[in-house]
């Protein structure tokens, strides 16, 4: 017998709206934050990107039997907000980082299932665990990014963020999905 499991992460909300995944070359535009709802209440944040991930299962209740998880970066457009009095280019690169790093952490959430999950009874074992400790990994990046950044007003650590980002993605790009 074959259970499919569907759960979903998207910055502690469920999703709704329009998905975009993460996709090599493939760039935010503004036209992606659809949201009309400013919800910061920061005069230092112009914009919001709310992103994350989704992952799939088909796991088995047989533990020996193998284990499929599918997991995606994504955004989403319809809780994504935007300033149109204050944004630019330089806003929508800080706000595309975002997007950039739900990746990476997702891409370090294959490589950790890759490597520990192999079968429905690894899955059981060990899934939870890997999960929370990547998520939360993951939140107190995105938390650090924008306070070192100040939201992308530090131009000289937003530099250093974007070239890190881009080291750890390249560095990871086995991971990518396929």
């Amino acid at each position: 017998m074959r259970i499919v499991f569907v759960l979903c992460f998207l910055a502690a909300h469920l999703v709704s709206g329009q998905k975009i995944f993460w996709k090599e070359g493939q760039k935010l535009v503004w036209d992606n934050f659809k949201s009309p709802v400013n919800n910061k209440n920061n005069p230092d944040i112009a914009a919001y990107t709310h992103c994350g991930w989704e992952y799939s299962v088909i796991k088995s209740t047989n533990p020996k039997s193998p284990v499929t998880i599918r997991i995606q970066a994504l955004f989403n457009e319809d809780k994504s907000w935007k300033d149109v009095k204050r944004i630019d280019d330089y806003i929508l690169l800080h706000e595309q980082k975002h997007f950039d790093i739900a990746e990476l952490f997702v891409r370090k959430l294959r490589k950790a299932v890759s490597e520990k999950i192999k079968n429905s009874g690894d899955y059981n074992q060990y899934f939870t665990t890997i999960y929370n400790g990547i998520s939360s990994d993951y939140k107190n990046f995105q938390t650090a990014y924008d306070r070192d950044t100040r939201h992308g007003m530090n131009k000289e650590k937003q530099a250093e963020y974007n070239t890190a980002i881009a080291q750890e993605l390249d560095n990871l790009k086995s991971y990518q999905d396929s």
